[in-house]
């Protein structure tokens, strides 16, 4: 079970590392969606799930669960829905600003038109 959730938290930080690697802002939008899910479950894997254990010792009761790595997690996908809600913003300001969805503010194509009518 370890070695399938560390698989799976890899392929999801390897896909949001490509695609925050792409040219086109959706994809960076993508991108950091992928990578906020690897580090949720992340956190989530690290905090050892007891089934069954209250999350507050209480007497009589041997073990107890740690309500640490729910609490990062609860956090972390809250931060990570008010940055991807702004990078949305910014990917659609940009858009309307520049006229295109490039991460640089330049389409290639026009890039290759300019040099192509120069020569």
């Amino acid at each position: 079970m370890e070695a399938l959730m560390s698989l799976i938290i890899g392929v999801l930080t390897a896909g949001g590392v490509y695609l925050l690697l792409r040219a086109r802002t959706f994809s960076v939008v993508l991108g950091l969606a992928l990578l906020t899910y690897a580090v949720n479950l992340f956190l989530f894997a690290s905090g050892r799930l007891t089934i069954g254990a209250p999350p507050i010792l209480a007497p009589g009761v041997s073990r107890s669960t740690d309500p640490l790595p729910q609490a990062l997690v609860l956090t972390a996908i809250v931060i990570s829905f008010a940055m991807t809600a702004f990078v949305i913003m910014l990917a659609l300001r940009a858009r309307a600003e520049l006229g295109n969805d490039h991460v640089d503010g330049r389409d290639p194509d026009d890039v290759r038109n300019r040099e192509g009518s120069e020569a």
